[in-house]
């Protein structure tokens, strides 16, 4: 399954770096081959005034697929382990839980049935996403994010990220 987001206006110019892509490779962990050529000719192009496909930076957004792309996938999406780690937080407030299909499963830490159906990621972010206003999520995931850890390296997810991928966000657009 793709997420996928906008990141709207995404503000990719970082002033630290106004001359990073002209004085050096504004990609250097990328290898030299055809998708860091056709970034860099993409970020040329839109970004010289006067070029035919140049884009007013007021008008400049970027889509990012979250499948893998800016952060890791692996054992599952962060956004799954959110929704389990908050099923299991809401799980006082729902005594059922504990015989009802799929919570059952993630209580009891049995991966494997919870995700032998396929519908079962779905009822959970639904209840873990539902029920509350958007500042409220926001600040439920922003604590979530300062002491939740993935669970093979111990790492912060915050920290679990690519650095391709954050090259690329702090690419300078001139």
């Amino acid at each position: 399954m793709k997420t996928k987001f906008a990141i709207c206006p995404l503000v990719v110019t970082a002033f630290a770096f106004a001359k990073f892509a002209a004085a050096e490779d504004p990609l250097p962990s990328w290898n030299d081959n055809g998708p860091k050529k056709a970034i860099v000719a993409f970020v040329e192009r839109v970004t010289k005034q006067g070029s035919p496909d140049f884009i007013k930076p007021e008008e400049r957004i970027a889509t990012f697929d979250n499948d893998g792309t800016l952060w890791a996938e692996k054992p599952i999406y962060f956004e799954f382990q959110f929704g389990l780690d908050r099923v299991k937080a809401l799980a006082p407030e729902h005594p059922k839980w504990k015989e009802q299909e799929p919570f059952k499963y993630v209580l009891a830490g049995d991966m494997k049935a919870l995700l032998a159906d396929g519908k079962s990621m779905m009822a959970l972010m639904a209840v873990s996403h539902a029920g509350m206003s958007t500042e409220e999520f926001d600040q439920i995931v922003k604590e979530w994010l300062q002491t939740a850890k993935h669970p093979k390296t111990g790492r912060l997810y915050t920290q679990m990220v690519y650095r391709p991928m954050l090259e690329l966000l702090a690419y300078s657009w001139p």
